[in-house]
């Protein structure tokens, strides 16, 4: 059976119109080249280039995979902590830094996960922090039902719908990031869509 990435539902538009995705540009007119466009005739970005042109996003792209605006948080900083490590300030040798980040972050976020997982099966749910105080800037409260259902769905599914409808990789980038194959990205949005569809007429 074939299957086709379906465009973004309403609900989803919806959120996305109420989370900006625009922060500081990089400085001296740098633009940051789209995720799997090599840097043929310039250098990289520098990481602090790369940090202040994709800090938030990446932060975004977190809070869908961990539901908790702190540990998003966190998995950035350790994302880009391990892009320093492996490559320095400087980035030489790192062809498509959007790419290695968006890796670096999906790989941080199921470290997470897993940690969570094994604290969970000794102690009891942590209930977490109060929200901040600008936390209305990223989440809207009619959208939790949504970061409620994604954790919901395995965690290939959330992977696969976020990067595809969050960060609008293409079928292509998606594979590259998760290392699947196309078809495999392709039948995992399709069925992870219709259960999300269902978690969420389910808790209205």
């Amino acid at each position: 059976m074939q299957y086709a990435i379906p465009a973004a539902p309403p609900w989803w538009s919806r959120l996305l119109s109420r989370m900006p995705r625009t922060e500081n540009a990089p400085k001296q007119g740098h633009h940051l080249r789209s995720l799997g466009t090599p840097y043929d005739d310039e250098p990289p970005p520098t990481l602090t280039e790369l940090y202040q042109a994709r800090r938030l996003d990446m932060v975004r792209l977190a809070l869908f995979l961990v539901d908790d605006l702190h540990t998003a948080e966190d998995v950035v900083q350790d994302a880009f902590a391990a892009v320093c490590r492996t490559y320095g300030t400087s980035l030489d040798g790192l062809q498509d830094p959007g790419a290695y980040l968006y890796t670096a972050v999906v790989n941080a976020a199921r470290s997470v996960l897993r940690r969570r997982r094994t604290a969970r099966a000794y102690n009891p749910p942590h209930q977490g922090y109060g929200p901040p105080v600008d936390e209305g800037l990223l989440l809207a409260e009619e959208h939790r039902q949504v970061l409620g259902a994604l954790a919901q769905l395995t965690r290939r599914q959330r992977e696969v719908l976020v990067l595809r409808y969050w960060s609008e990789l293409t079928e292509a980038q998606i594979a590259q990031t998760l290392g699947l194959s196309r078809g495999t990205v392709k039948s995992t949005a399709s069925r992870a869509l219709d259960a999300l569809e269902k978690k969420l007429k389910a808790g209205r």
